[in-house]
């Protein structure tokens, strides 16, 4: 039985490195993979590298999918194993359903203490919120006091990206028809980010290099002025692209200690392998 008054959970596209992790304990619900036939839990039955193997030679694409109330409802009554109360942390609910099924789960559970916050994001910006909320959680924080942590972190957090190409979000819909013919036609990499919960341009360049050259510039620009908290940059099975970047960002931001990730593999059947990004938040107060 935990001693911990308030657990925090999250989803299985936050895909938190075990070292920002640290001794925090932060149960993971696992969206799903559909790939014809076949249903694979994100990050338990399906990892990255055997997803990208297999996305390299498949004639016909995944598609995603949120867990089920049904499953919520398993899953919040096992997290929650004699604590005062849970609170959930999950990807926007303007890319998936997992929100409103945690909530209906909720709902059926009168006797449970749950509170279900929208990150609004996905990838580091959902994990981010999900560990300083599993801190304050840890430091003996009450219920609304964790969920305002989540709440501050959310209002603050950034992701930007580029993408090695907009078919992948165009073919899960999560980026308009004209944006990839436009890029497609004239070779431009998007640099991307969350806006309000959604993938939304920010600016269309020639190069990779300028994408990120440029990502670099508005990610400290909206800093504020403000030193950086904490800073992570994935990558969707370019490894070498991400390390650089990690570099440049120690540079340009002044933090020696970056988060480096992937994506899970729900997330990358989204964006595609190609993609670079960087997560941030400024320090609070």
């Amino acid at each position: 039985m935990s001693n911990q008054k308030i657990i925090v959970v999250t989803d299985s596209t936050a895909y938190i490195p075990q070292e920002a992790m640290g001794d925090l304990n932060i149960p993971v619900i696992p969206l799903w993979l559909i790939w014809g036939d076949e249903r694979f839990r994100d990050g338990v039955d399906i990892n990255p590298p055997d997803f990208y193997r297999r996305l390299q030679g498949a004639k016909t694409f995944p598609t995603t999918s949120q867990p089920s109330a049904g499953e919520f409802t398993e899953f919040f009554r096992q997290a929650s194993d004699g604590a005062e109360g849970i609170v959930g942390i999950f990807i926007s609910s303007k890319l998936s359903g997992t929100v409103p099924n945690a909530q209906a789960a909720r709902a059926q559970l009168t006797d449970l203490n749950i509170q279900v916050v929208d990150s609004l994001g996905t990838s580091m910006s959902l994990g981010f919120i999900a560990l300083a909320a599993a801190r304050a959680a840890a430091a003996g924080k009450s219920m609304d006091e964790v969920v305002a942590t989540a709440e501050q972190v959310r209002d603050t957090v950034h992701i930007l990206f580029t993408v090695g190409t907009l078919d992948y979000l165009h073919r899960g819909g999560r980026i308009g028809g004209a944006k990839r013919l436009m890029g497609t036609m004239l070779n431009i990499k998007p640099l991307l980010h969350l806006e309000d919960g959604r993938v939304e341009p920010l600016a269309q360049v020639r190069t990779k290099r300028k994408a990120v050259t440029q990502m670099l510039e508005i990610a400290e620009e909206r800093l504020g002025g403000k030193p950086v908290a904490e800073v992570a940059v994935l990558d969707v099975n370019v490894p070498d692209e991400g390390d650089a970047l990690a570099e440049q960002a120690k540079k340009r931001l002044g933090v020696s200690v970056i988060h480096r990730t992937g994506v899970s593999p729900v997330i990358g059947a989204h964006l595609g392998p190609g993609t670079v990004g960087i997560a941030l938040y400024p320090t609070m107060g």
